[in-house]
């Protein structure tokens, strides 16, 4: 009897990574995480995280990761160096590099680290929103291959149409979930942090140039906390604080389906008009 071995999620091809010795990685840009120009940077902060944590030295979970989208990133091959700045009791410091032909198009920093029992308080509090069932599946435009890859439903904020009617602010929250479906883990958690297509699409009704130039994410659950989450959708919202010069804010949370917090996000975002 010839067994069949199924093939890897996308999303893990897409953040498989080869060592290539001393800190490291090759991989390679994935057509079905493509961009409107580039990969999702979704997609490319995830393969720089998966980059620390298959690096022999790491130590404990992420904590926080920043990317800086500092160039283009060309479809094909890439090397990704991880470098462990400094190393304390319970935190650990890496810079990382991603090039092409020797060429730096992003930049990161990232902080991993170990966990202990305290106290905990969460201020805010998750959207209340309708049942994901209730609520329908939506689409972004074809020629955005990323998206293809969650399933989206938006309870508000949906994805601009052709007719341009401007909205009255920058809100859009959603449940979210990778499809086909996948267990939730740090990387994947990663991605999703970047899947609210830029405010100002939704502010001013219509697509416009503009790209992120810098994402932080924070990681505020666990691996055991995410394991729990298992395949289920997540809940996300996202808004930006102010529009103004060529560059804007973006800020989101996501939220598990039971009400945990697990990770916010921020980024810099630049348009042109």
């Amino acid at each position: 009897m010839t067994r069949t071995i199924a093939p890897p999620h996308p999303f893990d091809a897409a953040v498989e990574l080869t060592p290539a010795g001393d800190g490291r990685f090759s991989g390679h840009t994935s057509p079905a995480y493509a961009n409107m120009v580039g990969p999702f940077g979704g997609i490319t902060a995830a393969t720089l995280l998966r980059a620390v944590q298959q690096h022999q030295d790491r130590l404990g979970d992420p904590l926080s990761l920043t990317v800086n989208y500092a160039g283009p990133i060309a479809e094909g091959a890439f090397e990704i160096s991880a470098r462990p700045v400094r190393t304390n009791r319970s935190t650990q410091h890496w810079a990382l590099e991603l090039s092409q032909d020797g060429v730096v198009a992003t930049t990161a920093t990232a902080v991993f680290g170990t966990r202990r029992e305290t106290w905990s308080s969460t201020e805010i509090a998750r959207p209340d929103v309708p049942a994901v069932d209730d609520v329908e599946a939506g689409a972004f435009p074809e020629f955005i291959a990323w998206s293809r890859n969650y399933e989206m439903r938006f309870v508000e904020g949906g994805i601009p149409t052709t007719e341009a009617v401007e909205h009255p602010d920058t809100v859009s929250t959603l449940w979210v979930r990778d499809a086909p479906a996948r267990p939730l883990d740090f990387a994947a958690l990663t991605a999703m942090s970047d899947v609210f297509f830029p405010r100002i699409f939704l502010r001013r009704g219509q697509f416009m140039p503009a790209g992120t130039v810098s994402m932080t994410v924070y990681f505020h659950a666990d691996a055991e906390v995410l394991a729990e989450q298992g395949e289920d959708v997540l809940l996300g919202t996202a808004r930006a604080q102010q529009i103004r010069r060529g560059y804007f804010d973006q800020s989101a949370e996501l939220w598990g389906r039971d009400g945990e917090l697990l990770a916010t996000t921020h980024q810099l975002v630049y348009f042109k008009d």
